[in-house]
């Protein structure tokens, strides 16, 4: 009897756990938040039978750029993917490209990741209780840090922001 109040006692604590943004299933069919655009005030036409007629595709009159408006929102600029670096973002371009580019990385590394999970998540769909899929998939991929602190001490790089070692 004390076994079975263990086990559910066990069962109610963990099912209260907060996997939070590192649970990579979906969870639910509602709106995506980064979908969402701020919009201007509508605007009483002069004349309803002025109205153009709508066409599917084409700019909003009352929000003719929503997408640059959301990323100025945001504290960005939306360019064309197509134009110029800006000056003033040269050396980070030049820096960040300096081993070479590949063209179509996103969508590559996207496809990989999602071949990886699979391939990782084959059996790991059959829970009892919630656990963080994060940590299930990428467990492997872990950096410890302790380790990796001590190893650069070792090699006598500077630390300062590190714990010290125990």
């Amino acid at each position: 009897m004390r076994f079975v109040v263990t086990a559910v006692l066990m069962l109610a604590i963990t099912g209260c756990a907060n996997t939070g943004l590192r649970d990579l299933r979906g969870s639910g069919d509602g709106p995506d938040e980064f979908i969402i655009n701020p919009a201007k005030p509508l605007e009483t036409p002069e004349s309803y039978a002025a109205l153009p007629a709508p066409t599917p595709g084409a700019n909003n009159i009352t929000d003719p750029t929503p997408l640059q408006d959301g990323a100025i929102v945001v504290g960005g600029r939306r360019t064309s993917a197509a134009a110029a670096v800006p000056a003033r973002d040269g050396a980070v371009v030049s820096h960040a490209s300096r081993f070479g580019v590949t063209r179509g990385i996103r969508s590559q590394l996207a496809s990989e990741d999602e071949d990886f999970r699979k391939r990782r998540g084959r059996l790991t769909q059959y829970r009892i209780v919630p656990v963080d899929r994060y940590n299930q998939v990428y467990k492997r991929q872990a950096i410890d840090p302790d380790r990796v602190a001590t190893q650069y001490r070792r090699a006598g790089v500077p630390t300062p922001t590190a714990p010290p070692s125990n």
